[in-house]
């Protein structure tokens, strides 16, 4: 190995590491803020370098790379976080380190346990699975009739750019403060982007496909079932991965306005308000973790199913 070689290795290490001893002095009250934040710059362009330095074996192939990038490059920037909040000495109040909210996570578990039953299996599942059923349904209906076409297309138009400070406390006072309000804000949120691009799949076969299919005398649902219905799927799982994450910001966001004493919304708001920031940001963490892990299994289906489509293949 070139001696460039070792200095391109051993570089970013270095400022690593000075991150590290920046943030531990910091941490003992024996740098001052100038100081760590000059040597925290250098710590944070060696981490730079560290991730473009993944970014390049990212390319290789192989699963444990593609899996071992993504979470070396998270774990990058949870401990430049970490580094930048403890050595600049940030106050809690603004932004607390990553050590902190794991803490509050450890400590919390139960409440966290039930917050998320209460937002995500009681009101986001039903909500989701409501709200994507419908919206296919009513694509199918709008496939077979103009007139529906130009009638509904319009007004799911119209519900969908009501915003949802508005649709909550309505829902709220139409079923109540429990699940069910926070499911039917979900099933608004979630019906629109199903109905458009279940339609636009429905549209997306060629006229000559359509034109064989009537050739070999195949009807509408045959023609739906073998042909149509499989060039919508890549559309019908893009609706049901922006899904995912929609329905669960509809859900969080509606137990801002009423809700039992559970639930990953009344927490936040709760807890921002005692100015406990370290369990908000533990309950965003699983917020976050929930809708990522949601949106990795619809993609992984979608990979399952859809194999066939050209952006799988190599």
């Amino acid at each position: 190995m070139t001696a460039r070689a070792v200095w391109g290795a051993a570089w970013p290490v270095a400022f690593a590491a000075l991150g590290m001893i920046a943030a531990a002095l910091a941490r003992a009250g024996l740098a001052d803020a100038a100081g760590s934040a000059r040597v925290l710059a250098a710590s944070a362009i060696g981490v730079l370098a560290v991730i473009a330095a993944l970014a390049g074996f990212a390319r290789r192939d192989g699963p444990v790379m593609r899996l071992a990038t993504p979470a070396l490059f998270g774990a990058l920037i949870l401990w430049l976080w970490e580094m930048v909040v403890v050595g600049l000495q940030v106050p809690r109040v603004l932004l607390p380190a990553p050590s902190a909210i794991a803490a509050a996570f450890s400590t919390h578990l139960p409440t966290l346990g039930a917050d998320f039953r209460q937002t995500f299996v009681r009101a986001v599942i039903p909500g989701y699975l409501l709200g994507c059923g419908a919206g296919f349904a009513v694509a199918l209906a709008i496939d077979r009739s103009p007139f529906l076409r130009r009638g509904l297309l319009p007004l799911g138009n119209l519900v969908s750019v009501m915003p949802i400070v508005g649709i909550a406390p309505i829902m709220v006072m139409w079923f109540g403060f429990d699940w069910q309000s926070k499911a039917a804000v979900v099933v608004v949120m979630t019906f629109f982007p199903m109905l458009v691009n279940a339609v636009a799949g429905l549209a997306e076969a060629g006229v000559m496909e359509r034109d064989l299919m009537r050739s070999y005398a195949a009807g509408y649902w045959q023609t739906l079932m073998k042909l149509r219905l499989p060039v919508a799927l890549p559309f019908v799982f893009n609706a049901l991965k922006l899904n995912s994450t929609l329905a669960l910001i509809g859900a969080v966001v509606a137990e801002f306005f009423g809700t039992p004493i559970l639930g990953m919304g009344f927490r936040i708001s709760t807890e921002a308000a005692r100015m406990d920031l370290d369990l908000v940001w533990a309950t965003i963490t699983v917020a976050a973790l929930a809708g990522s892990l949601s949106f990795g299994a619809i993609a992984l289906i979608e990979r399952t199913v859809t194999f066939w489509h050209p952006s799988f293949r190599r």
